[in-house]
């Protein structure tokens, strides 16, 4: 079964919209630098809920199982993103789990 691996983003106030595009540039682009991503869509919250506590953006990416994942945690593209992505956060949510 494939491993879902989520990502929630709240950026900083003082983010710029081009800032905030370029964060969406690279992160998308972190499929085609590494392989074990099989897929990866996302998406700007729309919920008329109001209840994502300032979260505005939603990253999918899918493994074929744990070992996938564990192959893209420490890869160097992974970890260069994060360094672009860092300072852009006022909070993020990680959360993984199995398809089912």
């Amino acid at each position: 079964m494939s491993l879902r691996h989520l990502v929630l983003l709240k950026f900083k106030a003082s983010v710029s919209p081009s800032e905030i595009a370029h964060i969406e540039t690279e992160f998308t682009a972190l499929k085609g630098k590494i392989d074990v991503v099989q897929a990866l869509e996302w998406g700007t919250n729309n919920s008329p809920e109001g209840l994502a506590k300032g979260f505005s953006h939603c990253f999918q990416l899918t493994f074929a199982d744990a070992a996938g994942r564990a192959a893209y945690l420490p890869h160097a593209a992974h970890l260069d993103f994060v360094e672009v992505l860092k300072p852009t956060l006022d909070d993020v949510l990680v959360l993984d789990y199995t398809a089912v």
